[in-house]
């Protein structure tokens, strides 16, 4: 497929999401700043996600679990001010939809009018469905998450694969199943195996897009940093890294410290010159304080 030009593609919307199911497959990714969120944009990215990954990946949080609303709003400002095209949606964090369904559509209306989004995402499957529901009716498209959901890892004992069992995959389409019913316009899968990814995806009107999922779902979505190689820790099996944008970076880095302490920059091509006739003057101003120096001196 040859490269569309930001300004010749049309605004991708919740609903033009929604009416892919089945058809060309829906690119997603996280952005979590202005450069890395006009790149992905530019690139002809559907979905954006303001991933609340961000905790691990930018802020050095061990989990998803401490950011708040507040920073997340942070996050997705900066990223919605880079955004011509894509469908921005924001992730709302652990806390900000847990304690009511008041709490969930307050969270989300925060997130539309102070962070730009255009969607919100939450986790979780039949016991989110009420909040899904509401927040469809403030007039604001969800984005659902089931499967492996970071913001339980505690509950799960960890980060691992969900739906292996009979009654694993069950319980992963019904709550598929109610998130639909509640009006989100495509749900996330995490982590589970192909095949119950592949189910789950037969039962659905809507779309979903997997991570971690295998092929059969409606689009893919991953990690920014994951896909530019520029994550530190443990790589999901699922990852696949497009770029090693942490050695290109840490080669910089070293060039320019040695550059420095050798003088070798900056040259005199990077350096700015004085206006045409004034190095006589500067001449005398420079023997004017060596004789202050001298005196000081004696």
């Amino acid at each position: 497929m040859s490269y569309i030009p930001a300004s010749d593609r049309a605004k991708v919307t919740a609903p033009a999401i929604q009416a892919r199911k089945g058809g060309e497959p829906i690119v997603a990714l996280t952005a979590y700043d202005y450069p890395s969120a006009r790149l992905v944009d530019e690139a002809g990215i559907d979905l954006l996600l303001v991933g609340d990954s961000v905790a691990n990946v930018m802020l050095g949080y061990e989990s998803t679990i401490p950011v708040t609303l507040d920073e997340m709003l942070m996050v997705s400002r900066a990223v919605r001010r880079a955004v011509s095209t894509s469908l921005v949606v924001g992730d709302l964090p652990f806390g900000t939809y847990h304690e009511s369904v008041e709490q969930a559509v307050r969270s989300s209306i925060r997130f539309v009018k102070e962070g730009g989004v255009e969607a919100v995402k939450l986790e979780g499957g039949a016991r989110r469905a009420a909040a899904v529901r509401a927040i469809v009716d403030a007039e604001i498209p969800v984005l659902g998450h089931i499967g492996l959901t970071p913001q339980s890892v505690h509950r799960l004992g960890g980060y691992r694969v969900q739906g292996k069992t009979i009654d694993a995959a069950r319980a992963l389409i019904e709550d598929a199943l109610a998130l639909e019913e509640a009006g989100a316009f495509a749900i996330v899968l995490e982590a589970v195996p192909a095949e119950i990814a592949r189910l789950v995806t037969k039962r659905l009107s809507v779309p979903t897009i997997g991570i971690g999922a295998g092929p059969h779902c409606d689009g893919q979505i991953l990690v920014y940093t994951d896909l530019i190689g520029l994550s530190f820790g443990h790589t999901p099996k699922f990852v696949r890294q497009y770029a090693d944008t942490k050695a290109v970076i840490a080669g910089a880095l070293s060039r320019y410290t040695l550059d420095v302490r050798t003088k070798a920059f900056p040259a005199e091509s990077e350096s700015y010159a004085v206006a045409e006739g004034m190095s006589d003057r500067l001449l005398e101003i420079d023997i004017e304080s060596a004789g202050v120096s001298d005196e000081r001196t004696a």
